[in-house]
């Protein structure tokens, strides 16, 4: 049972709100300063409520943090890839929280040599994370960039190999990543915005000079693009990626004249999306020129790089999504989707016939891995489904062989992927789409309408969900649950429309979509509202905030990540991080069409007199991507309003952003806390 303690509540300080000739009213907009004392000690009233409230669950928690931690083999490590001479590792200790990332020169026999012990770098801090972890061409410097607070804010370092020294120089408010120029001695890397976080500006640096002198090689002045620096798997040209939603852009210089300047690819075109790739004297071009919808595959020389240069090598098809590619020196490997599944193609460049690899499943998900050496007929790609463990697989390209070479372990002895059933099914979405669920849930389960389901959706950027193996989710599937993913619009899982559908003016389809999955798995008694558990984070979180107001009777219980909730206050605000660069998406609420739009779904505007199911909402207190004050106003809020005694639980974590927790094994506690939570509830329906 709950203790019998009464939920705080957050004073009412209302704030109008004009727009467009109207006003909303925001009586917790106050939340909106994680400097105010006043609200850090709310959140901290959240907390000990949280935590009072579900003390009877703590042996739950502990329990099963231990039994998704026993699953893990804690002395587990990566599987070598080889890069210019070296085979590069990444690996953990048992009973160690962060990665060892670690070289051997020329043999898997050699002397290992220890780049980075991320465990004691972490010492005496709450959060910590490297990235961005690049070698020079010689072998002899190791740049890196240090986040200790969460907000993806990165400081890069540098490290020289030879002699384990840190050298003094320190570029900070930078993304992590760094891109080497052939000379070994100079590197280009990225700047973010201080109070937006876009990343607008690409400096380059000379090793060993104070970064205050780093010459800035390019300023991206509008304000809904990003920027990024990467380098060519040829190793020939460094690359200046510029991206919105909608369009790209990219600069090009040769790797071994760094001091040179870079040449425009093709000038941005709104709506003209492409990424390039070099081979031998040409560049491909992946892009949705010409209405490809869809994404078809086209050719350019190197030196005549313009979009009227293009000429076609895999047309634009309506049926197949094209979403990657791999360039060897051999072969092209081309990434398609079709019927909502991903398929690799292998083509060889002398024109011998291409093939796909073969997958057998309904619920899987393969996708190349790590393919940084250009000059091998070895494709590495992983491959898994609900039911089984993700595998890392060199197949031969030229002799048509496979060799796994690593399949997750899962520990303790208990688990059988035999044990489980994996279905795909299809729900009728309103006016006619068909949604397909990917679900798995142990063999002998009774389609009675009793078994507990968690549907879980994401629905937007034009991401795709596939299925894939977890398994700290046997925790739940042991126990007796339905687990399944609704592809919904707003995915791209079923080709580039899918997603065209489910956002700007059709966002809403993204939402009914899931309802409709929701009355789906009830209709086919898989399920019923009893027993219904929905699950979504940041974007995601902003589908549970609508479902809860739109359809709350489905749901026993909701568990909200980072949820994106006040769509219309954060869009409003293009002093946020990423706001500006999200117009494409949600469409600009300063245009009135949108902001009357956004205005009829947005959670927190839509939360009203009603029933709600019982929630677990999560959220940290530098997340840089959804602010924490979002959740907090909505819980807030909620608490306000709603006219129920069900559960409503608001968990900041004080110490990290919008991923969580930094160490291996402290997102498992995070993850007990949720698991425990649905449990908790159907032990009380129970």
């Amino acid at each position: 049972m709950q203790n019998n303690i009464t939920a705080p509540k957050a004073k009412i300080i209302p704030k109008n709100l004009k727009k467009h000739k109207e006003t909303r009213v925001d009586n917790y907009f106050w939340l909106n300063d994680r400097e105010n004392p006043e609200v850090i000690e709310y959140l901290n009233q959240e907390n000990e409520y949280y935590k009072s409230m579900t003390s009877h669950t703590k042996e739950l928690q502990d329990n099963l943090y231990e039994e998704m931690k026993a699953r893990i083999k804690e002395d587990d490590s990566s599987v070598p890839y080889f890069y210019n001479g070296y085979w590069y590792i990444t690996r953990f200790e048992t009973g160690q929280d962060y990665p060892i990332f670690s070289r051997k020169k020329e043999s898997l026999s050699a002397d290992e040599e220890i780049l980075f012990n991320c465990n004691e770098m972490a010492k005496g801090h709450a959060y910590f994370k490297l990235g961005g972890l690049s070698i020079s061409p010689d072998n002899k410097f190791a740049s890196f960039g240090l986040d200790l607070v969460g907000r993806r804010i990165y400081t890069i370092q540098f490290k020289n190999l030879e002699t384990g020294e840190i050298l003094a120089d320190k570029i900070e408010n930078a993304t992590g990543g760094s891109v080497w120029a052939n000379d070994n001695k100079t590197v280009f890397y990225t700047k973010q915005d201080q109070v937006t976080l876009r990343a607008d500006k690409i400096f380059r640096h000379k090793l060993n000079t104070d970064s205050a002198t780093d010459v800035l090689v390019f300023n991206e002045t509008d304000d809904t693009f990003n920027v990024s620096i990467s380098k060519e798997k040829s190793r020939k040209y460094i690359v200046i990626g510029s991206g919105s939603t909608l369009t790209t852009e990219y600069r090009i210089l040769n790797s071994d004249t760094p001091d040179g300047e870079f040449v425009v690819f093709q000038p941005r075109v709104r709506g003209l999306e492409y990424s390039i790739s070099h081979y031998e004297d040409s560049f491909y071009i992946l892009t949705n020129k010409d209405k490809a919808t869809n994404f078809k595959l086209m050719k350019t020389p190197e030196n005549k790089t313009g979009k009227k240069n293009w000429t076609d090598v895999i047309p634009h098809r309506e049926d197949v999504l094209l979403e990657d590619i791999e360039i060897f020196r051999n072969y092209l490997v081309v990434e398609e989707r079709s019927n909502g599944l991903n398929h690799i193609r292998i083509m060889p460049w002398n024109e011998e016939p291409d093939y796909y690899l073969p997958f057998g499943s309904e619920t899987y998900s393969a996708y190349t891995t790590t393919n940084i050496d250009f000059d091998t007929d070895v494709l590495r790609y992983s491959y898994q489904s609900l039911a089984t463990p993700s595998s890392i697989i060199d197949f031969n390209m030229k002799t048509k062989t496979k060799e796994i070479l690593k399949e997750q372990q899962v520990l303790g002895g208990k688990f059988d992927k035999e044990n489980y059933i994996e279905e795909r099914v299809w729900a009728t979405a309103r006016y006619g789409a068909k949604v397909p669920i990917s679900m798995i849930y142990k063999k002998g389960l009774n389609k009675n309408g009793k078994n507990p389901l968690l549907l879980y959706a994401y629905g937007s950027y034009g991401v795709t969900m596939d299925a894939y193996f977890s398994s700290t989710r046997l925790s739940l599937l042991d126990r007796g649950f339905v687990y399944a993913i609704a592809h919904i619009r707003g995915g791209e899982d079923l080709g580039r429309q899918w997603y065209e559908d489910g956002k700007l003016l059709k966002k809403k389809n993204t939402f009914t979509d899931f309802i409709d999955c929701s009355k789906f798995v009830i209709n086919e008694n898989y399920t019923s509202a009893e027993h219904l558990y929905a699950e979504g984070g940041s974007a995601g979180g902003l589908l549970m905030g609508v479902i809860i107001n739109e359809a709350p009777e489905l749901y026993n219980g909701v568990i909200a990540q980072v949820p994106f909730v006040d769509v219309i206050t954060t869009m409003l605000d293009d002093s946020i991080p990423l706001t500006t660069g999200e117009y494409d998406e949600w469409g600009n609420p300063n245009n009135k069409k949108y902001y009357d739009y956004m205005l009829s779904y947005s959670p927190y505007d839509n939360i009203k007199a009603q029933n709600y199911p019982n929630m677990y909402v999560s959220t940290g207190l530098h997340d840089s991507q959804v602010q924490y004050w979002e959740p907090a106003k909505w819980v807030a809020k909620l608490r306000n309003l709603k006219t129920n005694n069900n559960l409503l639980f608001l968990d900041t974590n004080m110490d990290a952003g919008h991923g969580g927790a930094s160490g291996r094994f402290e997102a498992l506690k995070d993850l007990a806390k949720e698991f425990s939570f649905l449990l908790d509830l159907e032990k009380i329906k129970s």
